[in-house]
């Protein structure tokens, strides 16, 4: 090519002959976008290059836009949180990348951890029930998404999070945009006198409802308690920090997400549990609670007892009469979840080993439900699932697959009171008791909710697998400087 083209580059070459090539079938074909192609051509390895070269600030950039992005709808059957989702597809593939060709650079304690192994069966189960899925495509989707969410959000924090710069680093970038979106949402909130009927309106286009608003919300008003707690007494930073915490805790109020609030009631509790070594018999109860009320609503068809009446089951504006509505089972968001928690029950009987699928119940939860408890909003417009996770992950991944979750989610608390009570360093272990506070507020949330697979609470949920890997770490530091110290 330089023998006949001597004064100019061969990549310069190429590039005219695709401007021509295309220009030329954009004519012919009389359609424009055609024209655009050369400049992607050009413009897709200077983007990727300089990715590469700056991989850490789009790490960065990814935990900015978390409480910023918005759901995206592509087609009526697939969506994408844009812009964060984009962001995690990019650092999933650079990483993987980067580790196929330098293996050896994968971080150690990622590798040796206990819990890899774990998310490892994770993912390969999920895979198995991919294969055997009655919808093949949403399984596949759901697959590599939680490929391209445990990269970003499990392993590279090992890297890039290690420190206490690093964890200062990363409570920022999740604080302040989401102090923006609170801002946002009061002045919204506000011209309509906080009403309770008005709330998801306002939230628009950061968050879906104030379920999800108010899940991200509990969770990062721990990760603002954790930064208050540790700001030198005194100091005027500290005293902001507090008018920030009363602040973020009247928009927890103004939210009207009872589940946020139950969260928050647990995420206290865990603070005792953990300081008294307590979380075994905490794990241990709650398992034997749900088995033992599971098996009686079985019996003898003893959930018929929970029943709506179809006409008296309504959403009401007033917050006042929801929560009453709440206590007398006459709420409709409630009647809601038994119409799909009983649908859910008998899909998991149906197929108890692989489930039916991920991301199928939708799809298939209809002829499982019982007339009786259908309410007058089970027609389901939002395309909403079951509205419990860890039942979500049982029907659809078999009972396999929630006993491979619940391990990993019970390994992370256990481990987490194991790690708070060997730390010497106060600062580590205000983090530690943080992380495991953001996991049990998340595993209260997906009792009634399933917000793994957002980007909101599921972001939140892995980052926290990070973090406890990292924590880990610093024992094993510690241990060591104690070693050499001697």
């Amino acid at each position: 090519m330089r023998f006949f083209f001597p004064a100019y580059q061969t990549r310069e070459i190429i590039a005219s002959l695709c401007f021509f090539i295309f220009s030329v079938w954009a004519i012919i074909s009389q359609q424009w976008l055609w024209m655009l192609v050369p400049f992607a051509i050009l413009l897709v390895p200077v983007m990727i290059q300089a990715a590469i070269q700056h991989t850490e600030k789009l790490f960065w950039l990814l935990m900015i836009l978390l409480p910023l992005s918005t759901e995206l709808n592509i087609t009526p059957q697939l969506g994408i949180d844009f812009p964060d989702e984009i962001v995690m597809l990019l650092l999933t593939g650079m990483a993987l990348l980067y580790w196929w060709h330098k293996p050896m650079q994968f971080p150690l304690t990622v590798w040796k951890h206990p819990l890899f192994f774990w998310l490892i069966i994770h993912v390969c189960w999920i895979a198995i029930t991919a294969a055997y899925a009655i919808e093949p495509l949403p399984a596949i989707k759901f697959l590599l998404a939680k490929i391209w969410y445990i990269v970003p959000f499990v392993l590279l924090p090992v890297i890039w999070v290690n420190s206490i710069s690093g964890m200062q680093k990363l409570a920022k970038t999740l604080l302040w945009p989401m102090a923006f979106v609170i801002v946002i949402t009061f002045f919204r909130h506000a011209t309509e006198a906080f009403s309770f009927e008005s709330i998801n309106r306002h939230l628009f286009p950061f968050f879906r409802n104030h379920v999800n608003y108010a899940s991200m919300l509990v969770c990062l008003l721990a990760v603002l308690s954790c930064a208050w707690y540790l700001c030198p007494k005194q100091s005027v930073q500290r005293k902001w920090l507090f008018i920030a915490l009363l602040l973020g805790l009247l928009a927890l109020v103004f939210a009207y997400s009872r589940g946020a609030w139950l969260a928050l009631i647990a995420g206290v509790c865990t603070i005792l549990v953990i300081q008294k070594r307590q979380m075994v018999t905490f794990i241990l109860l709650a398992v034997v609670a749900v088995l033992v009320s599971t098996a009686w609503l079985v019996t003898d068809k003893q959930y018929f007892q929970f029943a709506p009446d179809h006409d008296k089951t309504v959403f009401h504006t007033d917050f006042s009469q929801h929560l009453s509505a709440t206590v007398a089972l006459k709420d409709v968001s409630n009647a809601e979840r038994f119409y799909r928690w009983v649908a859910g029950a008998r899909m998991l009987a149906d197929k108890p080993i692989t489930g039916f699928g991920p991301s199928s119940f939708y799809l298939h939860y209809r002829p499982y439900t019982v007339k009786r408890f259908e309410t007058w909003v089970s027609n389901n417009p939002e395309h909403s699932t079951v509205h419990n996770y860890f039942l979500l992950t049982a029907l659809e991944q078999g009972i396999i697959g929630l006993i491979i979750f619940c391990t990993l989610y019970f390994f992370m608390l256990m481990r987490l009171q194991k790690i708070y009570h060997q730390l010497h360093s106060y600062f580590y272990r205000a983090v530690t008791m943080t992380v495991a506070v953001i996991l049990v507020m998340i595993g209260v949330i997906n009792f009634i909710s399933d917000m793994i697979e957002t980007d909101k609470i599921g972001s939140l949920f892995w980052l926290c697998m990070g973090m406890v890997m990292i924590l880990d770490g610093k024992v094993k530091e510690e241990r060591a400087s104690l070693v050499s110290s001697q």
